[in-house]
Parts: C-alpha cells; sequence; structure tokens
C-alpha cells in the first residue's frame, strides 16, 4: 500500500474535523441555537472558541493548509469536538504522525482475569506495570523474589523508584550501577512522550534529590528501546538469583505492560524459586 503524501494527511486531517465539528449540536457545546445555520453542527469560529485557538487559524487547519499543530493545541480541539479515545488518536495520528500521550489518571488496577494470568506464572516473578511504570499488580512469586510489594506505598511501588531510592533494592543487584542505568535509559525510551507532563517532572525532581546517582545520570539522555539485560540478585535466603526480563504488551490494555521474569538456564535459580515458592507454602500453614 502507498504510504499517505503529506498533502493527502493534510485533507485527510481537514475531512475529519469538518465532520466531528458538524456532528455537535449547538445545545451540545452550550450555544444557543439560534434561528438560521447554513451547515449543521457548530459554525468554525464556535469550534475556534471552544478550542481556544483563532478563528482564521482552525479556518485554515480545517481547508487542509500546510501549519503545525501542538500537543496542547490538539489536545484542547479533541475535548472541543468531544472525541473519544480512538477518535482522539486519529486526530493526533493525522496531525502530528505520532500517537498521543495516554490522558490521565492512568491504571492503577487491573481486572481479575489478568491477575490470574499473573497468579499462573506459578514460580516465575511477574508484575504489571503502567506507562508511568507504577507496580499496578503482581504475583506471590514476585513477592518471594523482590520483597513484599504490597507492603509498600504506592509511590514506593513504583520500578524506579525502587531502584534508585529503596536501599535493599540498591543492594540486592551484583551490579547495581549497570542493571540502573540499562533500567534507567529503558525508562527515557519508554516514556518520553510523556515530557513536560507534571507526574514526570515531579518524579524526576524527587529521584534528583534521594539519589545522586540519578542525579548524575539523568541528563546523560541515555535512550534504550527494549530491557534485555540479565538480572543477578543476591537473595538474602537463597542467595543468587539469576532472571531474564521479559516484556510483553498487554493486547486488550495497551496501556499496561506485563514483564516476567524467567530463570536463565544452565544456573539453579528455578530450584530456588521454586524453594521460595515452598518455603512460603510451609510459613502459611504453620
Amino acid at each position: 500500500m502507498k504510504a499517505m503524501s503529506e498533502k493527502e494527511r493534510r485533507e485527510e486531517l481537514a475531512k475529519f474535523l469538518r465532520t466531528r465539528r458538524e456532528r455537535i449540536t449547538p445545545q451540545q457545546a452550550g450555544f444557543p441555537a439560534g434561528l438560521r445555520r447554513r451547515t449543521p453542527g457548530l459554525r468554525r469560529e464556535e469550534l475556534a472558541q471552544l478550542a481556544g485557538v483563532g478563528a482564521t487559524w482552525y479556518t485554515w487547519l480545517e481547508q487542509g493548509r500546510a501549519i503545525s499543530v501542538s500537543a496542547q493545541v490538539l489536545e484542547s480541539l479533541a475535548r472541543a469536538l468531544q472525541l473519544d479515545a480512538d477518535e482522539r488518536a486519529h486526530l493526533f495520528i493525522l496531525a502530528r504522525q505520532q500517537v498521543p500521550a495516554d490522558p490521565f489518571p492512568l491504571t492503577q488496577t487491573i481486572d481479575a482475569d489478568l491477575q490470574l494470568i499473573l497468579d499462573t506464572m506459578g514460580i516465575y516473578p511477574a508484575w504489571v506495570l503502567n506507562p508511568r511504570w507504577d507496580i499496578v499488580a503482581w504475583n506471590q512469586a514476585a513477592c518471594h523474589a523482590f520483597g513484599d510489594i504490597g507492603a509498600l506505598t504506592s509511590r514506593e511501588r513504583h520500578l524506579l523508584w525502587l531502584l534508585f531510592a529503596d536501599p535493599y533494592y540498591r543492594t540486592m543487584f551484583v551490579d547495581w550501577e549497570a542493571s540502573a542505568q540499562h533500567t534507567l535509559a529503558f525508562f527515557r525510551g519508554s516514556t518520553q512522550r510523556y515530557i513536560g507532563e507534571p507526574w514526570l517532572t515531579q518524579l524526576i525532581d524527587e529521584l534528583s534529590q534521594v539519589s545522586p546517582e540519578f542525579r548524575e545520570w539523568w541528563p546523560r539522555h541515555d535512550i534504550q528501546g527494549r530491557q534485555t539485560e540479565q538480572k543477578q540478585l543476591k537473595h538474602p535466603l537463597v542467595g543468587l538469583l539469576e532472571l531474564q526480563p521479559r516484556t510483553f504488551q498487554v493486547v486488550d490494555r495497551p496501556d499496561l505492560q506485563m514483564i516476567i521474569y524467567t530463570p536463565v538456564s544452565g544456573t539453579k535459580t528455578a530450584a530456588k524459586l521454586e524453594q521460595l515458592s515452598q518455603s512460603s507454602m510451609l510459613s502459611n500453614h504453620a
């Protein structure tokens, strides 16, 4: 299939804006219906007023002219046009050739079916992250390997926060510095579309205050597309754990990703994970 040209993309954007503007009644937008309207829906001037943009500029946009549009203006247009999530994404793709940042608040819980999948991982540690890297769900194997996640506060239950601000996690990794640098580069790569969002700015500020390493490494702007490095952990009960992280997108929840840690082949990690699971079962029945 031939790729859409720049001119065709602008024309598609113009048609999309016009059809969405025409489906909104004045009453829906808070305007009086009036006696005479030559076109259905809102006038261009009314839509521009709702979105907080100039009427002439919006007219040019709807005419398919070659003008640039910021993400902030597109968000205003999406609200004024009362777009749903799919329409909003389509607007961003047509106007900026990119998927928009996910709206907030972000997912903080998962449904029972996804939790069941986590639990069926058995002895393999697994957790689910939202786009902010909050740990929103986990299995018991993750608690066996990484500590009691459920006992953490919502602020602490963040993968980057644990790595840089939690003393236990700093001592857990055989090579904490390498792991922290790789994870930080992966975090930057996966969250770059959220630059300027208050949550990200606040997280960077807080981590810069509590971690001199983060304060030094964040300005380097290292980027990593995937997390492929094996993790070597010093577990207080069973000693060395060698784990390979595998990241999976949750298909019906694209804002979530599941990370499963499998034993590195040729090591004793699988037996040690089984040992941790059995110890937990015995203690629960004691």
